[in-house]
């Protein structure tokens, strides 16, 4: 496994590079450290496959997929993954997104731990940072006081409209510490979600500006 897994990162570190900083190679790095990191505290967890699939699980991310790259299966079929490794991958890749809360169902423990890993690097000081680094990326206003976040939203309404950055965090980023599954990422999610809180609130009295409702 670890051959193939370093045949895929051969091949996808070059694409990963490519995307802005809220999504790169660093990014997959990150996640990979906190995926390892929940894992260490559920040995019953099979840590090549959460690898694997936290190196891969931004791939086919439709926000950065562009005709001619090559999917997460094709990588894995090109470094010799066999079909129950490829299956595996591509089924914890799928529960990965939040798709404006429309998420798929973890189906395993190494589901849970990537999609904990995955939501890890969207809260606390990291999170910020990615944030607007995607929202500078795309044009985005800081901030929006006459902006209304929404609870309740199809994928595609998720994906289109191109909110403000600040939006972003009442729409899903303050969310994501009561989706988390496993018990260690629960526990590493808290101290993150308080710092964001507080930098709201310091925004806030920096700008002279109400965003939201309450959100502690």
């Amino acid at each position: 496994m670890e051959t193939i897994f370093k045949q895929c990162m051969k091949q996808v570190r070059g694409t990963y590079e490519r995307f802005d900083a809220s999504h790169d190679f660093d990014h997959i790095l990150r996640v990979m450290k906190n995926a390892e990191n929940i894992a260490a505290a559920m040995p019953e967890a099979d840590l090549p496959i959460i690898r694997l699939a936290a190196l891969l699980h931004d791939i086919d991310d439709p926000k950065y997929f562009k005709r001619g790259n090559q999917s997460a299966e094709d990588v894995m079929r090109s470094a010799g993954a066999d079909d129950e490794t490829v299956s595996r991958v591509l089924d914890i890749i799928k529960s990965v997104s939040f798709n404006g809360g429309n998420e798929e169902a973890i189906t395993s423990t190494e589901g849970a731990i990537v999609r904990d890993a995955d939501r890890l690097d969207a809260l606390g000081a990291i999170g910020i940072a990615r944030t607007f680094a995607f929202g500078g990326a795309r044009g985005r206003k800081l901030y929006d006081t006459q902006e209304i976040s929404r609870n309740k939203m199809t994928e595609a309404e998720y994906r289109s409209k191109e909110t403000s950055s600040v939006t972003h965090f009442y729409e899903k980023l303050l969310l994501l510490k009561e989706l988390m599954v496993t018990t260690e990422g629960k526990r590493l999610a808290e101290q993150r979600h308080t710092f964001m809180v507080a930098f709201l609130d310091q925004l806030e009295d920096e700008t002279g500006s109400s965003f939201q409702a309450d959100i502690n």
